[in-house]
């Protein structure tokens, strides 16, 4: 019986292997360095040009139906919950925690009423994934609007702009200034 069950479990493994891979996420050039990640080829696919939006995580992060969460490129929005960049915001701006918590939810609800149960297109920069594994992209809904920006423009976002993923870096400062000059959103 010991080798029935030895037998079984080659032949599963010999049959399988073919459908699972063990990709270095750095050889692929996609992924954070010395991560690893078990894939499955076969299940639902997800078209990135046409994928659903479940929630707003936060005023700059979203995650969509595969799963998977959505870093916006090019912004930052305030902290809702305690953790170190928290703090160190509070200590660059002088302000309380509450106070900046409350300018977070602020936030994630502009962003929750934009696109939240929208289906939205992901355009993606140099890099496809952050050092958390979530990807990183620009995302407009399905009238053309460019959510990335939407939120910059209407005052719920400062830049985060890091290299290589700079494609819209000159647009998202434009729309920064004005907001702050018009005092929009987070900047009354």
């Amino acid at each position: 019986m010991k080798d029935f069950f030895k037998i079984i479990i080659f032949l599963s493994l010999l049959f399988a292997a073919p459908y699972l891979v063990l990709a270095d996420r750095q050889s692929q050039g996609a992924y954070p360095s010395g991560k690893w990640r078990l894939s499955f080829p076969f299940g639902k696919k997800y078209d990135y040009n046409d994928i659903l939006v479940k929630r707003a995580v936060d005023g700059d992060t979203l995650q969509i139906e595969s799963g998977e969460k959505v870093r916006l490129i090019g912004i930052d929005t305030p902290e809702m919950h305690d953790s170190h960049k928290l703090h160190r915001d509070a200590r660059e701006r002088g302000q309380d925690l509450q106070t900046i918590i409350a300018l977070g939810r602020e936030a994630c609800a502009f962003t929750k009423k934009l696109a939240e149960g929208e289906r939205v297109k992901l355009e993606f920069d140099v890099e496809k994934y952050d050092k958390y594994g979530r990807i990183l992209a620009y995302v407009y809904l399905k009238d053309g609007t460019f959510v990335n920006a939407k939120i910059v423009e209407e005052g719920y976002a400062s830049l985060l702009t890091i290299p290589p993923n700079v494609k819209y870096a000159d647009l998202l400062l434009k729309l920064y200034r004005q907001a702050r000059e018009n005092k929009r959103g987070l900047w009354k």
